[in-house]
């Protein structure tokens, strides 16, 4: 196996195109294709799947692209490292969720670019639960009750925590729940990270005691301006967290309801593996964030 093959198929996996797998890497997209044909041959076994549209892992593939993860990033730490005299620099690939307002509400990322002006941010803000070292992204940003055990974890901000609220218009209509289980007399308006998966759970603490109620939202969606638009418009009681909620809060479109049901909880974290050698770009941006945290 000539194993200059394999960032061929990494950079392949990572981009879900070979035009841009191409570009990635400075070569012509039949230079890529003819590499990908060259691993399936001499393994014997099909690795990607190619349509008009996408291209795919096959099971095989899948497993090949797991397996090259964690030494390729090592190798590339190394890389950095070796390269860093002048400091930390290079590409930095950053995937966040949309709820993310510590991360993403842009002072502390404007900040880290002024700071290292060699480094590049590329950052994919999605929903989606998967695994970022198999995605080539050097970190990620999640609540710190959704991060998995083997990972470094570096808290972004204060506390955060869930509210649930109302508009004016609503609440004269309709009157506001006294208890969480009153929920379900009223309209709610509720989250989801895709079509096919369930709504986000409306969780709560009594007496020290956490519990969800089944909320049946009469309307569901993946884009929480929509959800915010809709509870103000007067279309019914919604759920998200503080930060996004605040300026409505702020201005009276909304009003703040079951408070003594919704404590404060760790909030925010920046994720990334446990790594021998860790990029000198990647340090920079813990730093950054662990200074951050410090002064917020």
């Amino acid at each position: 196996m000539d194993l200059n093959l394999l960032p061929v198929l990494v950079a392949v996996a990572e981009e879900r195109n070979f035009r841009a797998a191409a570009d990635r890497l400075g070569v012509t997209r039949s230079a890529v294709s003819q590499a990908i044909r060259r691993m399936e041959d001499q393994l014997g076994t099909a690795l990607v799947l190619r349509t008009t549209r996408a291209v795919h892992l096959t099971e095989a593939g899948a497993r090949l692209v797991g397996a090259l993860a964690a030494p390729l990033s090592d190798i590339r730490s190394s890389l950095d490292e070796a390269s860093a005299a002048t400091g930390p620099r290079g590409h930095l690939r950053l995937t966040a969720t949309s709820i993310a307002e510590p991360f993403l509400s842009g002072p502390l990322l404007a900040a880290f670019l002024a700071r290292y002006p060699d480094i590049t941010l590329d950052v994919t803000v999605t929903d989606e639960d998967f695994d970022i070292v198999s995605r080539g992204f050097d970190a990620g940003v999640r609540l710190g009750e959704v991060i998995e055990k083997d990972m470094i974890a570096v808290p972004l901000g204060a506390e955060q925590r869930e509210r649930a609220a109302a508009a004016p218009s609503y609440l004269a209509e309709r009157g506001a729940p006294a208890h969480p289980r009153d929920l379900v007399h009223h309209r709610c308006i509720g989250w989801r990270i895709a079509p096919d998966t369930a709504p986000h759970r409306w969780e709560f603490v009594e007496n020290g005691l956490p519990f969800d109620v089944a909320v049946a939202p009469q309307a569901t969606t993946n884009d929480l301006r929509l959800m915010l638009r809709l509870a103000r418009a007067g279309g019914g009681i919604t759920f998200a967290p503080e930060e996004c909620l605040r300026t409505s809060f702020e201005s009276g479109r909304l009003v703040p309801l079951l408070e003594e049901f919704l404590p404060p909880f760790p909030g925010f974290f920046l994720y990334f593996p446990q790594r021998r050698n860790m990029a000198p770009k990647l340090r920079a941006l813990v730093d950054h964030a662990r200074g951050w945290q410090r002064r917020s």
